[in-house]
């Protein structure tokens, strides 16, 4: 079956072709690296992440690139704000302050590190190269106040619009510059002219005046400089299709470049049926979503639906992903230990089922996936009960390229720190002697003492299975 994605400017599925047999250019939109990252730029990196392995695995050779804005009015805002207040840290300080910390959760979450994520100040020359291509085909105009501010003028180019489906006559007027030297109040602008409140180090020099790239030139810029004029997916989150992904389309057909040939949004995340937003208070941070479960746990759950739809954080979402990980878990270390020292041993081939392969290829159905990974495990189970090591082996091979696949493989070293905790080792060591005990008893064919043992270790929700090879233990899930 061939992969089949959804183009949000075709508004249908389409065949995936790439531009060059055996690779794929995806550029997705990084984070603006403002303040702390939350629960939606998790889930959207999440989602590329998704994409990015399943391509690999069908063969491709995938160019991820994932920018950086590290210069943006809110940036520059923050820091001023933090100043005013005693602060001595400079915006560009703070910028890397929380790109380091998006980093730490993208590698929390086993997101694979994009193969290029430049940062939007490396590659100014670039965007004025652009911008300059524009002003002389007609399409930008520099502002006739003195500003230094330059301007896409979106009446310039019939096709603006076209990824959005909408008329520009019903646009509303882009606020992301002063509107005074516009020449109509829906033109956005490609470059700023420095203002006098602005540190120096936030500016650059230019044909039009010292200043700074405006927000949507800067990803035209970086997708060109690491991809190329045209390249296979553009993608980002969903709240970024208007203005920012239109006006990029714009600004790089209009410059003369072909552009992306699929453009892929992933949807958003909701918290308790409203959406997320600072002024209701309702923000969920990486922090926070991180120290309320295990890394694998919240992987699983932001993983789990389907990519272009809205998830809702609640009470209890994360409780289900620990459950559904756990009967995977199960699996693994009772298919493993029955295997062990058999000719399964090791026999199952590591690939996905062609129903998994199916629900992956059609948009990346992951639920669909999903559903084949845990009918994969139970078929493993009753495998195991009818003592049949063949077909378990051959579903520990299944499970394992599925979950590999989707980056939740529980047996992964990425998900297990150096040694156990203390917690750990002594649960470990208690049930580990009351086995014993247990064992002795049963040996001098004391009963009654053997099925206390258990009782016991059972009301603790730790469940007992005596195996030819010896009693082994688990937790409940």
């Amino acid at each position: 079956m061939t992969l089949r994605l959804y183009d949000t400017k075709a508004g249908a599925l389409r065949d995936f072709v790439p531009l060059r047999p055996g690779e794929v250019g995806m550029y997705v939109c990084g984070p603006t690296v403002q303040s702390s990252p939350h629960i939606g730029h998790l889930r959207s990196a999440l989602v590329y992440d998704q994409l990015r392995r399943w391509l690999g695995y069908r063969g491709f050779d995938v160019t991820l690139v994932r920018n950086v804005t590290d210069i943006d009015d809110k940036i520059l805002m923050n820091a001023a704000a933090a100043q005013s207040e005693g602060s001595s840290e400079q915006w560009w300080a703070l910028a890397y302050r929380f790109e380091l910390e998006f980093t730490a959760g993208y590698t929390a979450l086993g997101v694979l590190p994009p193969t290029y994520e430049p940062r939007a100040t490396a590659s100014i020359p670039q965007m004025q190269e652009i911008i300059e291509r524009l002003i002389q085909r007609g399409h930008a105009y520099a502002a006739e106040d003195g500003s230094g501010d330059v301007y896409f003028d979106v009446k310039s180019w019939p096709a603006y619009g076209e990824l959005t489906r909408q008329s520009i006559d019903n646009m509303e007027a882009a606020a992301d510059a002063d509107p005074r030297a516009k020449r109509d109040p829906r033109d956005f602008a490609l470059w700023k002219g420095r203002k006098a409140a602005e540190p120096e180090s936030a500016s650059f020099g230019s044909p039009w005046g010292d200043g700074r790239p405006g927000w949507h030139i800067e990803c035209s810029a970086m997708s060109r400089r690491y991809l190329g004029e045209n390249f296979d997916i553009h993608g980002g989150g969903l709240d970024l299709r208007f203005p920012h992904h239109e006006n990029e389309l714009a600004q790089s057909t209009a410059a003369g470049d072909a552009f992306a040939n699929y453009w892929v949004h992933n949807g958003l995340v909701h918290v308790n049926g409203q959406k997320m937003s600072k002024s209701l208070g309702n923000s969920v941070y990486a922090a926070d979503l991180l120290g309320a479960a295990r890394p694998l746990v919240v992987r699983y759950y932001l993983g789990s639906a389907h990519y272009r739809s809205t998830i809702d954080y609640h009470d209890g979402s994360l409780a289900e992903a620990e459950a559904a990980l756990d009967r995977i878990a199960g699996f693994f270390e009772r298919v493993d230990r029955r295997l062990t020292g058999t000719r399964f041993a090791g026999s199952g081939v590591e690939v996905v089922p062609g129903a998994f392969a199916e629900a992956m290829d059609d948009d990346l159905a992951v639920p669909q996936a999903l559903a084949v990974l845990h009918e994969t495990v139970r078929s493993g189970n009753a495998a195991l009960d009818a003592e049949d090591l063949e077909a378990a082996a051959t579903a520990r091979g299944h499970v394992l390229a599925m979950t590999e696949v989707l980056g939740i493989n529980p047996l992964s070293p990425q998900w297990h720190q150096a040694g156990s905790s203390s917690a750990e080792h002594a649960l470990g060591a208690l049930v580990a002697r009351l086995l014993e005990d247990r064992q002795e008893a049963r040996q001098a064919r004391d009963f009654a003492a053997a099925d206390r043992i258990r009782e016991e270790l059972t009301g603790a929700g730790i469940t007992i299975e005596d195996t030819p090879t010896g009693s082994h233990w688990s937790i409940e899930a």
